[in-house]
């Protein structure tokens, strides 16, 4: 997908207070959590390639582990499936346009949302496609994610995505890459919706990844349309998980171990000096004596 009209959404970023990127802005770079995101889906992906279809270190396989079913995740209680599933895909293709999405569409989101809101706003959006889709799937006769069935992919993130592009930007003009068709996002967005919508109740092959596409775009709509309910994510404290903060308490870590072990080790000395004060050298233990001695040992250092 690509855009027109790139002055139009260079405004918009300035007024939201974005940065830009990817597709759109093009002027900012590409902003952190979408370019994050684009990174952990290759990873995963490349280790599916990798592993999924080996003879040895299939274990290592990320599909298993991370796909969405009802059963391990809602009747097993693995309830991290609903948002780990968003990082599997199924093929290539299902990766590609995913991405393509992603990159075209997140760093606009990112730069209204805000870099904390708007991963937020993704990976919830990709959970509600997932229960979307469980929850037609317990209608009966309706035949749409049946018992059995796995989830994988970033469709429901993206089509959220794509929803609140379009509730915010229904105008801006937008241009698809099969087939290069201009268009507003607002209509995009109702084309891919309709799509969506038609493929569940035909009962398609693919009918629960379509559940989970409309599934993310509600939510998508009426995050954007409610934004106030992501203002928790303002204040998750990004620092304390920060490659220092934790470097920083492994150390403080160690440094409170250290100080009990001197500490023991100080009391277990003055009960052995006690023991020699009250029954002579005679009376310690080999253990105590081999104390006593590391001791003396390590203050002369």
């Amino acid at each position: 997908m690509g855009s027109e009209n790139r002055d139009y959404f260079r405004d918009e970023a300035k007024r939201w207070g974005g940065g830009g990127g990817g597709g759109f802005g093009g002027g900012g770079g590409m902003p952190p959590i979408t370019k994050y995101l684009l990174i952990a889906n290759l990873a995963v992906f490349v280790l599916q390639m990798v592993f999924g279809t080996a003879r040895r270190g299939g274990f290592l396989s990320p599909f298993p582990l991370l796909n969405f079913n009802v059963e391990q995740a809602i009747s097993g209680f693995q309830v991290w499936r609903l948002f780990t599933y968003q990082f599997v895909h199924a093929d290539f293709f299902h990766i590609l346009f995913n991405m393509i999405g992603l990159f075209f569409f997140g760093p606009l989101m990112e730069s209204w949302w805000g870099s904390r809101r708007f991963l937020a706003f993704y990976l919830l959006c990709g959970a509600s496609g997932a229960v979307v889709a469980s929850l037609l799937g317990a209608l009966p006769g309706l035949g749409v994610f049946p018992p059995g069935a796995k989830l994988v992919g970033a469709s429901g993130a993206v089509f959220g995505i794509l929803a609140g592009c379009a509730t915010l930007f229904p105008h801006q003009r937008v241009q698809l890459l099969f087939p290069p068709i201009p268009m507003s996002m607002r209509t995009m967005a109702l084309v891919f919706l309709g799509i969506a919508a038609l493929s569940v109740i035909a009962g398609s092959a693919n009918a629960g990844g379509e559940a989970a596409h409309l599934g993310g775009a509600l939510l998508g709509f009426v995050l954007v349309k409610n934004a106030g309910l992501l203002s928790w994510a303002d204040r998750v404290d990004t620092a304390a998980v920060s490659p220092a903060a934790v470097k920083g308490k492994v150390e403080a870590g160690r440094f409170e171990r250290k100080r009990k072990q001197e500490e023991a080790l100080e009391a277990e000395v003055d009960r052995i000096l006690a023991k020699v004060a009250d029954q002579g050298l005679a009376s310690l233990t080999n253990k105590e004596k081999k104390t006593l001695n590391d001791a003396t040992a390590a203050k002369r250092k």
